[in-house]
């Protein structure tokens, strides 16, 4: 298989495939095209070469959009990397990577070279000019490329996991994982080619760089947004009569705090991942009539795991749907004997989507099951999905296990509270106690009395937070997951 573009230029040359909403600049297909051969020819003539690591190290933008089209079209394996990295961690991943060349731009030069510099000195190109030590992609004049022939087994992109459950981990993912993943997505959303995609996502993360994969293959036009500006989302919204969405439950939130009535009259899909939708959040959109399909996926899935309907959402609140098409989904104890409908255990994913495993064959994921998420949940009768937590995330109190999960959701139901997340924290009487970073609503000054006496109504009383300490936000990544061990330290203090 040839990459998505060359075969999209052929079917719609003049559709709308790109929108920079920062500049408002429209790429059609057959530009957006010619723009990723000029990319792939010059990339051909500082040596790139099919089978060859890419490394790309950027902000969210149209030149990103090039280079990973780019790769594809050169048979490159793209590895895709936050921008936001030191030089130190820039080149941990190069090494473990294999990174052949580092794209890099005027933002990211100066750790990419020192990066590279240190790692077996890779080859760094920036996008915008001459990196310091580096050189100029523009500068060189193409090379003819003819567009890679795919395997469907061959590994196309290698993300890095967000690391809050330990070192961040390379992913492989494959043509036929990345494929699996877009029809599955498709079958679910109800997806056509007239849709047009926002995402105000890091590229680096399978949540933004799925649509930028998938736009030519559905015929999407993808509007891009370099960071989230919950002003600006919304009048990209309208402006842009936008169909779809990736939000994580915080970015949705501030949509809905700056903004009125419904989110633009076009749109119809907002997949909602990285955190629990709380009960509080998915009330909030279905009284602005926001159609919100909570999802649960993982970078080892390339993106969805299972998905609800805007319906399924408002009726079960809390539910992530049922697993995807040819996506299957066991709940298993320890022992890794399947639980029935309604008993919590680990979640356990097999089927096309999952990569067939790690860069450096790190981790003890896979078994006979499939991919065991280390993540916690479990089943109904009607088999909808709920995600309560990780597996080491559980705090064990008194013997007593706590999900964190809902200890937060129970926090934000609080009208003076709007984020929270929940920690064990050791404890020389019950092993662990339960501890919460609580961020107060604008204007609001919620104490730890009022915050216990409210949790006291609605959990056990071995489940109510011993220790409550306020903040201004929960530290995060960037799809969303919570930090934990970062809002440890906060507690500790």
């Amino acid at each position: 298989m040839n990459d998505p573009l060359t075969h999209r230029v052929d079917v719609r040359p003049d559709a709308t495939a790109l929108i920079d909403a920062d500049a408002d600049e429209r790429w059609t297909v057959a530009d957006l095209d010619t723009a990723v051969d000029r990319t792939a020819g010059r990339l051909a003539a500082l040596g790139v070469r099919a089978g060859d690591r890419l490394g790309v190290v950027l902000p969210t933008g149209p030149a990103t959009v090039r280079v990973i089209h780019a790769a594809i079209r050169l048979g490159a394996t793209l590895v895709p990397l936050d921008p936001r990295l030191t030089p130190d961690e820039l080149a941990d991943r190069l090494e473990r990577a294999e990174v052949t060349t580092l794209v890099c731009d005027a933002s990211t030069a100066t750790a990419a070279v020192e990066a590279a510099d240190g790692s077996s000195s890779v080859p760094v190109v920036s996008v915008d000019g001459d990196a310091d030590g580096g050189a100029a992609l523009d500068a060189r004049s193409p090379d003819p490329v003819v567009p890679h022939d795919w395997r469907r087994d061959a590994t196309v992109v290698v993300p890095f996991t967000s690391g809050t459950t330990g070192d961040p981990k390379g992913v492989r993912l494959t043509l036929g994982n990345l494929l699996a993943s877009a029809v599955a997505s498709a079958f679910r959303l109800g997806l056509d080619r007239a849709e047009t995609w926002h995402v105000a996502l890091p590229l680096h993360h399978v949540g933004g760089f799925t649509p930028v994969f998938r736009g030519p293959l559905y015929g999407m036009t993808v509007v891009l947004r370099a960071s989230f500006d919950a002003d600006a989302v919304a009048a990209d919204f309208d402006r842009y009569d936008v169909t779809a969405t990736s939000l994580v439950p915080t970015t949705l939130s501030r949509l809905l705090d700056a903004t009125e009535g419904s989110l633009g009259e076009s749109l119809r899909a907002v997949l909602l991942g990285g955190a629990p939708a709380t009960e509080s959040l998915l009330d909030r959109s279905a009284a602005r009539d926001v159609p919100v399909c909570p999802t649960y996926g993982m970078t080892e899935t390339a993106s969805q795991v299972a998905t609800a309907t805007p319906e399924e959402a408002r009726a079960h609140p809390g539910t992530v749907g049922r697993p995807l098409f040819r996506t299957a989904v066991t709940v298993r104890d320890e022992a890794g004997d399947e639980r029935p409908s309604g008993d919590p255990g680990e979640l356990v994913v097999s089927g096309p989507t999952v990569t067939p495993g790690y860069l450096d064959g790190r981790g003890d994921a896979f078994g006979p099951d499939g991919l065991r998420t280390g993540d916690v949940g479990y089943r109904d009768d009607d088999g909808r999905l709920w995600v309560i937590g990780r597996v080491d995330d559980l705090i064990v109190t008194g013997g007593e296990n706590v999900a964190p999960a809902e200890v937060a959701d129970r926090l934000r139901a609080h009208p003076d509270v709007a984020d929270a997340a929940v920690v064990g924290l050791p404890d020389e009487e019950w092993g662990e106690r339960v501890a919460a970073l609580v961020v107060p609503r604008e204007g609001a000054a919620p104490s730890a009395d009022a915050l216990d006496a409210h949790c006291r109504t609605r959990l056990a009383g071995y489940k109510v937070p011993r220790t409550i300490r306020f903040a201004d936000a929960i530290p995060r990544t960037d799809s969303g997951t919570v930090r934990r061990e970062a809002v440890r330290d906060r507690l500790r203090d």
